[in-house]
């Protein structure tokens, strides 16, 4: 076993270098990034947006900023900020804020955990 999925990575797919970072650390960051695939495979490859950006690369205040955008009903857009000083150490808190948001996100739209979406017909009838 290898390691390497054999779906088209979603990430490399659908994510947008921005400010700060060069085409040539592609790779790596979407290497770094790739445990937010599974998360993502829930949605539709082509409702998903990913740009992460950089300002201030190795200064006092350098901020990574991962944001995601899924079309669907809400739209969603999520954003995840670090401003440690490794570069590798702020992908991974980006990474993992958005993990933390993606789970909240389904947990609060999927049925189990609104009723109204699980029982549509009795909660017309609640008070």
């Amino acid at each position: 076993m290898t390691g390497i999925p054999e779906k088209p990575n979603l990430i490399d797919e659908r994510l947008h270098l921005a400010t700060g970072f060069h085409e040539s650390e592609r790779d790596w960051i979407v290497r770094r990034l790739a445990t937010l695939g599974p998360r993502l495979r829930s949605f539709d490859a082509v409702q998903v947006d990913l740009e992460i950006s950089l300002k201030e690369r190795d200064g006092p205040g350098q901020q990574v900023t991962l944001e995601c955008w899924i079309r669907r009903s809400p739209r969603l857009h999520l954003v995840a900020t670090s401003y440690a000083h490794e570069l590798a150490v702020a992908l991974n808190e980006v990474r993992n804020g958005l993990l933390r948001q993606i789970d909240d996100a389904k947990t609060r739209t999927e049925p189990r955990s609104n009723r109204a979406l699980r029982h549509p017909q009795t909660t017309a009838e609640l008070p």
